[in-house]
């Protein structure tokens, strides 16, 4: 039991040693969430003077840029550190040790969270004295976004890593652009009654979409809909579920296959 933990905390230890050893990458982690918060801020202060709703809740956009962020961040941060062993064509090195498929995961996971908490935090902070607004002032709610947005995120990372697996490096490119197909139908910007109602039931099987309207129900009506959070909570047990069935299954293939000393530029 007690090599499980330790098998996880040396792969993440050596990502932490890769983020010490570059500021560029720590950087890079912080660099667009910041920019992100710093153009809808402005937008937040233009539209503010002529919309009743976003004065009534002045932090609506850019809670909703930073919490999508973080859905965003946590999935990159599954892909990335995943490619990163096989850019260093580093997963023949990594599986001839007695580190499992599981503890691969946990340890992509926890990278994830990692990668997210800073580059996330970074921005959510500098928010404070550039707009007068703290995304934290949600409390207890902000905390149940977070979980099941990152955990969505990393559902997602796995099913673009068992794809990498599958198909090789062609699909990296799957790792920026797959999460921005939820985007329309999740509601980050604007209720889902927007939508058409042939989408609706699309917008209701994504965590994401409970979670935006969760967080309009806490600025807007300051509530805090259990229902939608529980919705959302049940959805991410089976997607991440998924995501790890999906890896599991795509790895042992390429451990058959051989292809774990090939993946790699």
């Amino acid at each position: 039991m007690l090599g499980f933990p330790r098998r996880v905390g040396a792969l993440v230890l050596r990502h932490i040693y890769l983020l010490r050893s570059s500021w560029p990458r720590v950087l890079e982690l912080a660099y667009w969430p910041t920019v992100q918060m710093i153009l809808w801020g402005f937008i937040t202060i233009y539209l503010a003077a002529q919309n009743g709703l976003l004065q009534q809740a002045p932090g609506l956009l850019l809670s909703a840029v930073l919490l999508w962020d973080v859905l965003f961040r946590g999935q990159l941060g599954v892909s990335l550190a995943f490619f990163e062993e096989l850019y260093s064509r580093n997963l023949g090195h990594l599986f001839v040790s007695p580190l499992r498929p599981t503890e691969m995961i946990a340890a992509l996971l926890s990278v994830s969270l990692l990668r997210t908490l800073i580059g996330v935090g970074a921005a959510a902070l500098l928010a404070i004295p550039l707009y007068h607004f703290s995304i934290f002032s949600m409390g207890l709610p902000l905390l149940a976004f977070f979980t099941n947005l990152i955990v969505m995120g990393w559902a997602i990372g796995l099913m673009v890593a068992a794809l990498v697996l599958r198909f090789g490096l062609g699909a990296e490119g799957l790792a920026w652009a797959i999460i921005f197909a939820v985007a329309p139908v999740s509601g980050v910007y604007y209720p889902l009654d927007v939508l058409p109602d042939w989408l609706l039931p699309v917008a209701y099987a994504l965590p994401s979409a409970h979670v935006f309207e969760g967080m309009r129900a806490v600025l807007l009506e300051h509530v805090f809909r259990a229902d939608l959070f529980w919705q959302a909570v049940g959805l991410n047990v089976i997607y991440l579920l998924v995501g790890a069935w999906l890896f599991l299954r795509a790895f042992h293939l390429a451990r058959l296959r051989g292809l774990l000393l090939q993946i790699g530029e």
